[in-house]
């Protein structure tokens, strides 16, 4: 994080700018391209861009894995190196962009991501921008990607990250411009809030976008409840707030809290937004002409919109010092195409192997590659997303390991995504005899299904009008099922690969299917991370960030943002595929070595804790099997405590263990592992006995029938 002094030094010199400026000046300062100032040597700067997985609508540039895929990989480590690598693109395409006079949207140093919105409604569209449904693993992640972004110099920012979209926002897509998110202050406390608050107050995020949607009567981007009691007073944010894009004229077009443009913008300065996506502040002019904003409010909000700026080296002879080494040739490297393929491994989720992965190249003469997403680029990138200088496809990934082996692959598209038929003259499933006929000469059938972001993702860019981006429900689109059906017809051995950035419902291929691969979107590297697993290169080692739904399953209101019976930590309905729930090629036996509490050890399986301990729990993860692989270490905490959440994530580590090694790590627990949210917010360390689990899974029944583990546990008394 950058220094105290620095930031008082940048905020200054900004003062020192504004002064010089007029008033229609300073309010065009205030839009997302800011105009260049000649008279006053400023440059013109354009604050939209994103980067949510990899620099984003400029070019070329690393396509990694969604958010949510990167999320499967429970690995706060390997998320820092992606953002680093993220970030020195970002200054590499902006100085190369800068040197030709090229001050565009989307060629900045201000990146608006992550996303960290909670998951909480598996048919939300955008949800695969985010990094799940659990408060926790999107705390962990976002803290270690906005470190990455922004680095670790203490003078300058590498760029700025944007945490988004603040807050209790996860649809539906189509309303989001009127819709009112109401949410009790304790699910405002326990779900939807803790995220901003860690990239706040650990990280030191530079940029918060509020939401399009109100927030208990407030519209976001001009909440004063959110932006100055919450963010600014109690947080201490020293940053500047964006409004989500031309989310400012929803106040009186939409959301009818305003009558006027006016006061629209009014009300957003003056509740603590600082910079507009979009155009309306323009009538910031008319708003202080009628008073209903002084021009002092204006200067507050443009300081924190220009230091931004001078913490990015922007204003500087040379730009950022450590960062003015980075150049062009920093773009599209064999180092970050070796770290793309290497996080696309470790976010891919096997849900079921009954012995058939991985595949025996000796033994197999053909495979059949069957589906809409196997030879689909669309399904490796999800949205926002660059430009990459290669996509390696399902298809294309088989086929390289494959043919050294001698192996023949038949390939078919099966079916459109989401139509009845490929061809506009044809009968509906007019791909099911090649389907048919691949399956009969084939000794197995690998189905690649799926979505696109053609099909989920944001309001307004997505081609499923029917739904705004987001999805009726959870069923595989158009024909998809059908060709399914086939295949396992078919007799064949048959494995299902899944991209999607979402839960489907798998309850028919959970049942037949010899194995699920659950691959999101996968990056631009995702076909030959998902082949060498196939072949077993790779072993598999992601995990669900989200719930994957039963059919069977009731799915609460879309529009109830209540926490009531959504997500591992509300529902009680036993789940298909639990949260944090993946399996591997290989075998972990992990033990609780010893519990601490201050550094002291107890006795047997239980721990006295009490408000300002420390718990450390040592723990030994022995790697039993034939293949390296990656474990991931969860610890949960269960209350019992009558309307708090059953039980939560509250700890845990990626370890890379080789075969027939021991790894060792050490978890840490404070107080905040067990307080409890009431009913007004407010986080209390209630007196009971508390279970603490440690495994590779949740400790619920489902997670227990699908692996056979008993995960190790103690109890905690407070």
């Amino acid at each position: 994080m950058i220094k105290k002094e620095y930031t008082e030094e940048y905020r200054k010199r900004a003062k020192e700018l504004i002064s010089k400026m007029t008033l229609e000046e300073k309010v065009y300062q205030l839009r997302h391209p800011a105009p260049a100032i000649p008279r006053l040597g400023l440059k013109a700067y354009n604050y939209w861009n994103e980067a949510i997985h990899g620099v984003a609508r400029s070019g070329v540039a690393t396509v990694f894995p969604q958010a949510i895929g990167m999320a499967a990989s429970f690995d706060e480590e390997l998320i820092g190196r992606v953002a680093d690598r993220i970030s020195t693109e970002g200054r590499a395409k902006f100085a190369a962009q800068d040197e030709y006079d090229d001050r565009d949207i989307y060629k900045g140093l201000t990146f608006w991501a992550p996303n960290i919105n909670i998951f909480r409604d598996p048919r939300w569209g955008r949800g695969h921008e985010t990094y799940g449904e659990d408060p926790y693993l999107t705390s962990r992640l976002g803290v270690s990607f906005v470190k990455g972004i922004q680095g670790k110099d203490d003078r300058y920012l590498k760029a700025a990250a944007c945490a988004k979209h603040f807050a209790v926002h996860s649809g539906p897509e189509a309303v989001r411009h009127s819709f009112d998110a109401k949410a009790t202050k304790q699910d405002m406390r326990e779900t939807y809030l803790p995220a901003f608050k860690a990239l706040v107050e650990e990280a030191g995020v530079e940029t918060v976008m509020g939401a399009y949607n109100r927030t208990n009567g407030e519209p976001c981007c001009g909440s004063k409840t959110l932006l100055i009691d919450i963010l600014r007073k109690e947080w201490g944010f020293d940053g500047h707030v964006t409004s989500d894009c031309w989310a400012i004229k929803d106040f009186n077009e939409g959301h009818h809290v305003t009558a006027t443009p006016a006061e629209s913008v009014a009300m957003a300065v003056n509740n603590g937004c600082d910079l507009n996506c979009g155009d309306l502040f323009a009538y910031l002019l008319q708003a202080v002409e009628e008073g209903l904003v002084t021009e002092d409010k204006i200067d507050n909000a443009l300081e924190n919109v220009l230091t931004t700026r001078f913490k990015l080296g922007l204003f500087d002879e040379g730009g950022a010092a450590p960062y003015a080494g980075i150049t062009y040739k920093d773009v599209d490297t064999d180092e970050a195409r070796a770290l793309n393929l290497e996080i696309a491994g470790s976010c891919v989720t096997m849900l079921k192997n009954d012995g058939a992965l991985p595949l025996d190249a000796s033994k197999i003469r053909t495979i059949g590659v069957i589906g809409p997403n196997a030879d689909s680029r669309n399904a490796l990138v999800g949205n926002y997303q660059g430009t990459s200088s290669e996509y390696v496809t399902v298809l294309e990934g088989i086929r390289e390991e494959a043919n050294p082996a001698g192996i023949r692959i038949f390939a078919s598209e099966g079916c459109h995504l989401y139509k009845e038929k490929t061809e506009g003259l044809a009968q509906a499933g007019d791909r099911l005899s090649e389907v048919k006929a691949v399956c009969a000469n084939s000794d197995l059938v690998i189905a690649v299904m799926g979505l696109d972001a053609t099909l989920e993702g944001e309001e307004g860019d997505t081609g499923n009008e029917y739904g705004s981006g987001d999805k009726p429900n959870l069923k595989f689109p158009g024909m998809q099922q059908k060709v399914m059906d086939t295949i396992a017809a078919s007799g064949k051995p048959y494995i299902l690969v899944v991209l999607s950035g979402s839960a489907l419902a798998l309850d028919k291929e959970a049942d037949r299917a010899n194995a699920i691969l659950q691959g999101w979107y996968p990056g631009a590297q995702g076909g030959r991370a998902i082949a060498r697993i196939l072949f077993g290169k790779l072993s598999p080692e992601g995990k669900l960030p989200v719930t994957f739904y039963s059919e069977k399953n009731t799915l609460p209101d879309f529009e109830d943002y209540s926490m009531k019976g959504r997500t591992y930590r509300y529902m009680t309905e036993k789940p298909l595929y639990p949260f944090g729930f993946g399996l591997s090629y290989t075998d972990f036996d992990e033990k609780i070595d010893a519990i601490k509490v201050n550094g002291s050890g107890t006795s047997g399986s239980s721990a006295a804790f009490k408000a300002g301990d420390r718990l450390d729990i040592d723990v030994s993860v022995a790697n039993k099997g034939k293949m390296d692989g990656g474990v991931t270490v969860q610890v949960y905490v269960e209350s019992g405590i009558n309307g708090a959440p059953i039980r939560q994530l509250k700890g845990l580590k990626k370890l890379h263990v080789a075969a027939g090694v021991t790894a060792h790590t050490t978890i840490t627990l404070d107080e905040s592992a067990f307080a409890i949210f009431d009913e007004n917010g407010e986080a209390k360390l209630n007196p009971g006995t508390y279970k603490v689990y440690v495994g590779d899974a949740q400790p619920d029944e489902r997670s227990r029938e699908l692996t056979g583990w008993e995960i190790c546990s103690f109890e905690v008394k407070i």
